[in-house]
């Protein structure tokens, strides 16, 4: 599943040298060279032979295609890379690659720091790591599930005899290989439900393999799904290395435990914040923000209770639909733009195990046919939702809705479309791990098949007959899992379909409609439902429009006609001389007189139609409407000094509006940020997105 690209090592001189023949271009088109990553040992004791494997994002041209990456370390001594492409740009250039190596020294006093430096293709490697050769070193390990006195087991080393093994890392150092393995009882039957899954990574030579062990009980059109209760063990190198009583696996759902054999390394791998952003990879964060230290120690404290067992919700709020302001909701989590923003190891374990985590929610349909998640290519009438009429599939003459429960099937953890959190995309960008690539596309193809057929098209996957910011998670979701999913993986051609189709309706009933409404809002089914149907709510239509700006930004074309029209509405909330800035960030604002009306066609309709009664005839941020409103001169209403306060909430919308090159964009952005109350972002800086084009004030 990888596409390998060896790298032989060599001299810092020779590599030089041979740089500068191979390559006409100097640096990367970011503006600066390649991306370093800083190698910290989290021990006293000095470790030799470290094993090292990390995810890195490159922009566009960085990496041109036909040339491959050598290491340098701080002493300045080079080291070689493996490097496993999994993504490039529509140029041929790299997108997104898997590089191991492994450090000859490492301790605690003298990080290292890794740079990457662009190196002339070398050869195929004449030699490989295979399963065997891991097996033949004496690896061995097993999973053991006993339900009601009956023990299942699956072997690690028979799965790796199989044949049936797909390689993830391919090379002369490093073999990853990803094997799924029933659980058999002792009579040679298998569960019909639960199944364990495996990727074992092993580093050539050195006696060492990570184990990375998944339980699953998620197969889609399985009869009778159903939550089961068992004792779990894992058994590394005949040593019990995980064990749980009692644990119960709920519906369509799995969990994930990694072990080492050989001896764990003890590291802590921080990427180039800088670099990751510049490459459009992860969305501009403000990187003059400070995490706090009683946030990150918050993050490490909080991961030793029970959230943090299988089932559990990590950081995340278990009850999705639970309304109000919290760090799960944003283009990024609090966690995951806290740990991108400071490249701490408390908020990188934090981030990595909540991702780990977000298997325990009922989201998960694998195809036992294709042994994938599941595809609306395949299955265009799925749906948890709807009568068993709706799911008829004309083609096949099949109904596709999926069966019902068999059993138990309550599960804490209640999935909610308007609020899914971005898990998986950041842990996958910097850590290349199988796992989480397909958590993304897990929740991706739910956000599709979990509405009625009909209502999004079938095939189509549409997702706009939702409300709004089930359409920005919804869109967020497919542009990132499009973007990053690897080019022969056969689920990219599907996410990216939905999300073409997808950006093809909004570009025909927006931005490309002469008729489409004045203020940029999205106005379909599911927006104007607020106060008795004739106001929408503005904070989550700016949840699309940063939705939007971020598809644009990771290369999607049709995004950007999108994008360009929805900017007006966030500007024109700020810049509009009949709409008072001071409520930008209202709750609901009223476009129509009542539910059967057109549409306003000013902005100061819709102001006047929706401000606070007690501001009638008063001039937009004076003293007296400060006054009345309880609140500073300059300071916008919504609990602007709140990281989640709707202000906030705006501000990505903001700072996608004025990269867009929407007139006026640049000016609203800068009046937002003069704004005399801002929040402070240094816990949670989900919402804390400034533009890429427009200098923001220093405050």
């Amino acid at each position: 599943m990888s596409k390998k690209i060896p790298v032989a090592c060599a001299a810092l001189g020779l590599l030089t040298l041979a740089l500068s023949s191979a390559f006409a271009q100097a640096g990367s088109v970011t503006g600066a060279s390649l991306p370093d990553v800083s190698i910290s040992s989290t021990v006293d004791t000095v470790q030799s032979n470290v094993p090292v494997t990390f995810g890195q994002a490159f922009a566009v041209g960085d990496v041109p295609a036909g040339a491959s990456l050598a290491g340098q370390l701080s002493s300045g001594a080079g080291i070689s890379l493996q490097v496993d492409v999994k993504a490039r740009h529509a140029d041929g250039s790299v997108r997104h690659a898997i590089i191991s190596t492994v450090l000859p020294q490492l301790s605690k006093s003298a990080p290292q720091s890794l740079q990457l430096k662009l190196a002339p293709l070398a050869p195929p490697a004449s030699q490989v790591a295979k399963p065997a050769d891991l097996l033949n070193a004496g690896f061995n390990g097993s999973v053991n599930i006993t339900i009601a006195g009956k023990l299942y087991t699956a072997s690690i080393e028979q799965a790796l005899r199989s044949g049936k093994v797909q390689d993830w890392l391919s090379g002369s150092q490093t073999g990853e290989w990803l094997v799924s393995a029933p659980l058999y009882d002792s009579t040679g039957l298998t569960h019909p439900h639960l199944h364990a899954r495996f990727a074992i990574r092993s580093y050539t030579g050195y006696g060492k393999a990570r184990v990375d062990v998944t339980i699953e009980n998620d197969w889609a059109y399985q009869p009778a799904p159903q939550n089961f209760t068992y004792d779990a063990e894992v058994v590394i190198g005949g040593q019990s290395v995980f064990s749980q009583a009692n644990l119960t696996h709920f519906h369509h759902t799995r969990w994930r435990k990694t072990f080492w054999w050989g001896g764990a390394p003890q590291t802590h791998i921080a990427h180039n914040k800088a670099y990751l952003i510049a490459s459009k990879a992860v969305p501009n964060y403000d990187q003059r923000i400070a995490i706090s230290e009683t946030a990150l120690n918050n993050m490490k404290n909080l991961m030793s209770g029970v959230k943090f067992q299988p089932m559990g919700p990590g950081l995340a709020e278990p009850g999705m639909p639970t309304t109000g302001g919290r760090p799960d909701i944003g283009l990024m989590p609090g966690w995951s733009a806290a740990y991108l923003l400071s490249m701490d190891k408390r908020a990188k374990d934090a981030t990595l195990a909540t991702a780990d985590l977000a298997g325990s929610w009922s989201a998960h349909y694998r195809d036992q046919k294709t042994d994938k998640p599941i595809s609306l290519h395949d299955y265009p009438y799925m749906t948890i939702l709807g009568t068993p009429g709706d799911t008829y599939n004309p083609a096949t003459r099949q109904r596709e809705a999926f069966p019902v429960c068999g059993g138990t099937c309550t599960n804490p953890n209640i999935a909610d479309a308007a609020h899914t959190p971005a898990f998986s995309y950041l842990p996958y960008l910097v850590t290349g791990d199988y796992y989480h690539l397909e958590e993304m596309q897990f929740w991706a193809m739910w956000d599709v098949f979990q509405t009625n057929p009909g209502y999004r098209a079938n095939i189509q996957g549409l997702v706009y007959q939702s409300n709004v910011r089930v359409q920005a998670w919804d869109i967020r979701n497919l542009a990132e899992t499009a973007y990053i999913t690897p080019d022969n993986d056969v689920l990219k051609a599907e996410f990216t379909r939905i999300l073409s189709n997808n950006l093809d309706y909004y570009n025909t009933t927006y931005s490309n409609n002469a008729a489409a409404n004045i203020f940029g809002a999205i106005t379909g089914p599911g927006a104007i439902v607020y106060n008795s149907n004739i106001g929408i709510a503005p904070w989550m239509d700016d949840f699309f429009t940063s939705a939007a700006g971020r598809a644009a930004e990771l290369g999607f074309s049709k995004a950007q006609p999108l994008l360009s029209w929805k900017a007006r509405f966030p500007v024109n909330r700020m810049l509009a001389p009949d709409y008072c800035w001071i409520f930008g960030g209202i709750y609901s604002l009223n476009l129509r007189a009542n539910a059967t009306a057109p549409l306003y066609t000013t902005f100061g309709q819709a102001y006047e139609a929706s401000r606070n009664p007690v501001v009638a005839g008063m001039a937009c941020n004076s003293p007296e409407m400060a006054k009345a409103l309880g609140l500073k001169v300059g300071e916008m209403t919504g609990y602007s000094s709140i990281a989640t306060g709707y202000p906030s909430n705006m501000q990505p919308a903001l700072a996608y509006a004025a990269d867009s090159g929407f007139t006026g964009g640049a000016a609203a952005w800068q009046k937002f940020m003069q704004r005399s109350v801002l929040p402070d972002y240094t816990a949670w800086p989900e919402f804390a997105i400034v533009p890429r084009t427009v200098v923001t004030p220093q405050r």
